[in-house]
């Protein structure tokens, strides 16, 4: 993470060399331009962390951009198509139904979307690793330039903005109908300066309008801990940035995105969760799925009361068995963007050597950004 202090900031430390600054109030929540970060239309899933230690994972995330409530245009086009606050609720409906506009909740004039996602660290845990993903479509009603994708601005609980800058190569992948990408950043020693908390991410590059691919996009913020008063865990977290397989090709090539943790001894009665970013999915187009295997057994699909078993991608971003409270705002129907945790238990309950998950879209024309795992070890 890069941090550039702001004209106010940069009178006043004027030869400082730091890695952060705060906005101070009343200042433009942008900065001196910067070169972008390098992009590529497919990243590979690659390991980006990997712990065995007594602690888990915990994540914060939200939605930057909703369907708006306050214009005629979003009168439903079809007399099954719920209203925007409908949809907001729970309803089922999807991105393209509606004018989308951005989530704005922190009234600071100099930002055109936020939102916010809390982190609930354990009592004595200590942060070892955290990561803040963001993405989203460029092009809706009108076209977002990708010179900002690798920059947003995030405020620890109680804190001002702080820009934060793509530290690894942008996922940015252009296709017929949508303009997506995805980028991330190490913000750990943040993180673990500030702890628990409500987390504020700006300024995420998504467009609004309304279109046949609709308007997505989002934030999480990833955080493993060490606990020594919680089991000993395998802890890991992928990222990259592709497409899902759909349809026929899914069938036909056993395609979908898979990710292995190897190397790691799992216990009989092992517990633990997974979770996951995605962009675009679609509530109540089924098709799309998560299995896990251990190598003892068939795969196993995942699925909970928030997360049904063949549409896992449903625009929730849930905690296991329920929708994640603690975030502003709290819609349960995202609109297009992701960020699930699931429980392992049952799955997993016959131990094994390896953890081998599976996503695929046969509906949905999905993106896969992220994923991890916390899950019992072997003492």
């Amino acid at each position: 993470m890069r941090i550039h202090p702001g004209p106010l900031l940069r009178r006043a430390w004027v030869g400082c060399c730091a890695l952060m600054v705060l906005l101070g109030p009343g200042a433009p929540a942008t900065a001196a331009p910067t070169a972008p970060s390098p992009e590529a239309e497919r990243l590979a899933f690659v390991q980006r962390y990997r712990a065995s230690q007594h602690g888990g994972i915990v994540r914060a995330a939200n939605s930057s951009i909703t369907c708006r409530t306050s214009n005629t245009s979003t009168t439903p086009t079809t007399p099954t198509t719920p209203s925007c606050a409908d949809a907001r609720g729970g309803r089922t409906a999807a991105n393209d139904d509606f004018d989308m506009f951005y989530i704005d909740v922190d009234r600071d004039p100099n930002t055109y979307n936020s939102s916010r996602g809390e982190v609930r660290l354990p009592p004595g845990a200590r942060v070892s690793y955290a990561r803040l993903y963001w993405g989203g479509n460029l092009r809706v009603g009108e076209q977002k330039p990708p010179k900002d994708n690798g920059r947003v601005l995030i405020a620890e609980p109680g804190g001002a903005y702080k820009e934060v800058l793509a530290d690894s190569v942008v996922g940015h992948r252009v296709t017929r109908d949508a303009d997506a990408f995805q980028a991330s950043a190490d913000v750990t020693e943040l993180v673990r300066s500030s702890g628990s908390g409500l987390y504020t991410v700006a300024q995420v590059n998504v467009a609004m309008g309304r279109s046949a691919a609709g308007a997505w996009g989002g934030w999480t913020l990833m955080v493993a801990y060490e606990n020594p008063a919680e089991p000993l865990r395998h802890l890991a977290m992928w990222d990259g940035f592709d497409t899902l397989s759909t349809g026929l090709d899914t069938l036909l090539t056993g395609g979908g995105q898979r990710i292995r943790l190897t190397g790691a001894a799992l216990p009989e009665r092992a517990r633990g969760t997974v979770g996951l970013v995605a962009y675009d999915g679609d509530r109540g187009s089924p098709g799309d799925s998560l299995t896990v295997s251990t190598g003892r057994g068939p795969a196993v699909v995942l699925g909970d009361a928030a997360n049904p078993r063949d549409d896992v991608l449903n625009s929730t971003i849930s905690q296991p068995g329920a929708v994640l409270a603690g975030r502003t705002p709290a819609y349960t129907n995202t609109l297009g963007y992701d960020s699930d945790v699931l429980e392992l238990d049952d799955e997993i309950g016959r131990g094994g050597d390896q953890l081998a998950f599976r996503l695929v879209s046969q509906r949905d024309a999905a993106w896969v950004g992220a994923l991890f795992v916390a899950v019992d070890a072997k003492p």
